[in-house]
Parts: C-alpha cells; structure tokens; sequence
C-alpha cells in the first residue's frame, strides 16, 4: 500500500472516530464543530446592521412572535390533518367543507401554475386561511368536540390571533399586553391540545 493511500485511509478513520465520539463530547458540554447558534445570530446582526438601533430591537421582538405563530398555525393544520386522516380516512380532503375546499383547490392550482416560487406546494391545508382552520374544526365538529373545549373558545380565540396576525403580516408594532395575549392563547390551545 502507498503511503498516501495509508495517510488518507489514516485520516478518514480519525474522522470516522472524532464523529462517532463528538455526542459523547457534546453530552459532557464540550464544543464539537462550529456553533450554528452563533453563526446564525451574527448573519442576522450583519443583515440588519444598517437600520437604526430601536427599528433593530422591534424586529427581533416582532420576528420572535413571529415563529411562534408560524409554529401554532402549522400545528393546527398538522392537528386538523391527522384528526379527519383518523376520522374520514385517506380520502379527508375530499370531505373538507365544500367553499373552503374549492377555495384551497384554486389557491393550489393557481400556485402551481403562475408562481415562480418553488416552494411547498403539495398541501392543500396550506392554502387555506387562517380563519378557514377554525371553519374546518366547526364544520366537523364531531370529530373535535372531544378535544377541543367549545366552539364559542375555538372563535374567540382565532379571531383574536387572526388580527393579531395581520397586523405582524403587514409589519406593524404590537403592545406588551397583546404579546402576552397571543402567548397565553397560544399556550393554552398546547396545554388543551396535549403538544
């Protein structure tokens, strides 16, 4: 065998070692590879370092609210989607709400062959409104009213947080107060749906 044959052999089983090790490392809190963490905060300050300092500190207290309700809103159509899958069947979209349905169906389509993104596409709960989540679960009652505490909760809360919405969709400023509204609503839609 060659010695750069032995040398390269040498150095891919080092590797091998050091990557079957590095949970061990990690487990005992040593740093092992780069901090994506750290990367990922200094690619942000980089990206917004031109704007003012307060205009900063409002965008990062907005984009925080903004990932929960990323996370929230893609759970509720994650919650509806195995809730009619278990109750309807492999077929549950086709027994969705008629409007909201078609008005999912043109979305997609419309998506499919006019846009030039390319991202996901193949959901069809994906393309409904936010307010059409709370229609579905109303429509299909019996299939959540063992779940979900009473419809009178389910609207009042999903209005709420469809304002909410708007108004970080369109990048406006909330107050404290309604940071703590949308958390705690948040918070108890988990605790009742068991996330």
């Amino acid at each position: 065998m060659s010695s750069d044959l032995k040398d390269f052999r040498d150095f891919l089983f080092r590797g091998l070692m050091l990557e079957s090790e590095a949970g061990s490392f990690q487990a005992a809190g040593i740093q092992v590879g780069a901090d994506i963490g750290q990367a990922e905060e200094r690619l942000l300050s980089d990206a917004i370092a031109p704007f003012g300092v307060v205009l900063r500190n409002r965008a990062i207290e907005m984009g925080r609210l903004y990932v929960v309700l990323h996370c929230f809103e893609n759970s509720i159509r994650t919650f509806i989607r195995e809730t009619l899958e278990e109750k309807d069947g492999p077929a549950w979209a086709e027994k969705l709400p008629a409007k909201v349905k078609k008005y999912a169906e043109d979305r997609q389509k419309e998506s499919i062959e006019d846009s030039w993104l390319e991202g996901e596409k193949g959901d069809l709960l994906g393309y409904v409104d936010f307010a059409h989540l709370a229609s579905i679960i109303i429509e299909k009652w019996a299939h959540f009213e063992d779940i979900v505490p009473s419809q009178h909760w389910l609207k009042q809360r999903m209005e709420e947080m469809e304002k909410a919405r708007h108004f970080i969709a369109h990048n406006r400023m909330l107050l404290p107060t309604e940071f703590q509204r949308l958390y705690m609503y948040i918070a108890d839609w988990n605790r009742i749906i068991g996330l």
